[in-house]
């Protein structure tokens, strides 16, 4: 079973008491971008094996969204962080290069 740890309220959650929203770090398309700018951000995601940066909504608990880094093959969880955070923070960085020393942040935008 997923858990993911909080960040707001400090609980480890179950993934029953969690809602996924997506990938994480993605430019939203805005007015006046052209409907193919558009159609990339509704439907053009990764979805890779490995390592994926999530956005998630704690549901059942504080109700409020947050990032977490980890892997889809193993579920192993590099971190999580508030949702408000432009790129996930050195300590998760970290984590995810001790296991995948190629491993390299590009900025979804």
């Amino acid at each position: 079973m997923l858990i993911l740890h909080c960040p707001y309220c400090g609980i480890d959650a179950e993934e029953t008491e969690l809602a996924a929203g997506g990938e994480a770090h993605l430019k939203r398309a805005t007015v006046g971008d052209s409907d193919a700018a558009f159609e990339e951000y509704l439907f053009m995601r990764e979805n890779k094996k490995g390592v994926h940066l999530e956005r998630w909504r704690h549901a059942y608990g504080c109700g409020k969204w947050f990032l977490a880094a980890r892997d889809t093959a193993t579920l192993e969880v590099y971190g999580t962080y508030p949702a408000q955070t432009q790129e996930p923070p050195q300590e998760v960085k970290d984590a995810i290069r001790a296991k995948h020393p190629g491993w390299a942040w590009k900025e979804n935008a």
